[in-house]
């Protein structure tokens, strides 16, 4: 019981936890700890008065809610049984798998090969706005693909970095990213803001930085966040690749222990996936203007610093465009988003990607933590995609044309 009792005794008995229960042993390689930490990522981030979405096993909720009740601890339950909830969206997925989509259908979650037949497929098909490459390989052996979108119409290019699934987990971020290409694809020609913005710039897109991670999550553990690489003196496998860039690297918020789903690595650019697309974004740091990534949940657009409480350079372009886009967001559905520095919005954390992109040149680095603030969590249902990606896509579009308008 040593995370809960850790828990508590850091809360000073105000924390108020979101309780999760997942009944029976979870069929995986090593043991959870008895608390899995959904929100926020690690215990270093809780403090007084901190709302917490914890995960348990079903067999663990009876030791933990009377300790809970005696600690004074307030806690809902969201959902009651997670697994219940996970075997809902496969008995969805395998009913819709037997219906045929015409076409490629963006309001479900897909696995790892068919977002990649699909990447494929527009590379053949639109072979005028599309071209498919990989930057290396994962630890697993995968591609690491990337589709550069855009029309080549002249030989330089400002470029927009856009990456998705750098934690395993979190399938929304996947789906946004294909939602984007479709919506540049089928809008090119009606919509002058997107013909603008793909005659005048490139977009480089990543739908799945975490290859191996994703793969896992959809056929061992639903819940997986980190790579797959192995330790060779622990059990343990993967390492947090948003935490594993070189920038401040495992200081605040990151963890040294391989086990800890926010542990840094044995060294920056330890991770091939991390180290392909760093080296990848060095080389276009002249090039590439916006770098954005997409993560879930707790709808917040974050930028920098996130390893530090400090004021950037460029803080009123990137705070302006930053307001603009929630705005627009909000404007479809009345969704609200927090914005801010991602270290005083959300918390410290140090070598994650955007302060990397940021601290190498990039002037606008951002992180959105898409959809919900808890009730789904990780499981955000595939009726709420559309919507979801619906507003995303004006919040990305309006940083885009904010870029176009040369505020630096």
């Amino acid at each position: 019981l040593y995370n809960v009792e850790n828990l508590i005794q850091k809360s000073g008995g105000y924390l108020n936890i979101s309780w999760i229960v997942m009944p029976g042993n979870s069929d995986q390689e090593e043991v959870k700890k008895i608390v899995d930490l959904w929100q926020p990522s690690s215990i270093f981030h809780i403090s007084e008065g901190t709302v917490t979405d914890v995960h348990v096993p079903g067999n663990s909720s009876q030791i933990l809610l009377p300790y809970l009740q005696q600690a004074n601890i307030k806690y809902t339950i969201i959902i009651s049984d997670l697994q219940k909830a996970i075997e809902k969206q496969s008995r969805l997925r395998s009913s819709r798998n037997r219906r045929s989509v015409p076409g490629y259908n963006y309001e479900v979650y897909h696995s790892l090969e068919e977002i990649q037949s699909w990447m494929y497929h527009l590379n053949k098909t639109h072979s005028d706005l599309v071209h498919m490459f990989s930057v290396g390989k994962s630890y697993e052996g995968r591609p690491l693909f990337v589709l550069k979108l855009g029309k080549r119409s002249r030989p330089y290019k400002r470029a927009v970095w856009i990456d998705c699934g750098i934690h395993a987990r979190e399938w929304i971020g996947p789906a946004f990213c294909q939602w984007f290409v479709k919506e540049a694809l089928q809008t090119y020609q009606s919509d002058p803001a997107m013909r603008r913005m793909l005659n005048q710039l490139y977009f480089y897109i990543m739908p799945v930085f975490n290859v191996d991670g994703y793969h896992f999550s959809w056929t061992h553990d639903r819940f997986w966040r980190k790579t797959r690489s192995k330790n060779s003196q622990f059990r343990c496998h993967g390492v947090d690749a948003n935490r594993n860039w070189k920038v401040k690297w495992c200081d605040e918020g990151a963890s040294f222990h391989p086990c800890d789903d926010t542990y840094c690595g044995p060294f920056p650019e330890s991770e091939p996936e991390v180290k392909a697309v760093a080296h990848f974004l060095r080389k276009r740091r002249k090039q590439i203007k916006a770098y954005l990534s997409f993560h879930a949940y707790a709808q917040m657009l974050l930028y920098p610093y996130s390893y530090k409480y400090a004021t950037i350079p460029n803080f009123s372009c990137v705070e302006s465009a930053a307001y603009n886009a929630v705005n627009a967001l909000q404007s479809a559905y009345g969704i609200r988003y927090r914005y801010g520095p991602a270290s005083s919005t959300l918390y410290v954390s140090s070598g994650s990607s955007m302060d990397w992109a940021y601290k190498n040149g990039i002037p606008y680095a951002f992180a959105f933590e898409l959809r919900d603030t808890g009730h789904f969590g990780f499981l955000l249902p595939e009726i709420l995609i559309k919507p979801t990606c619906t507003e995303t896509m004006l919040a990305v579009k309006n940083i885009t044309m904010h870029l176009l308008k040369k505020c630096h």
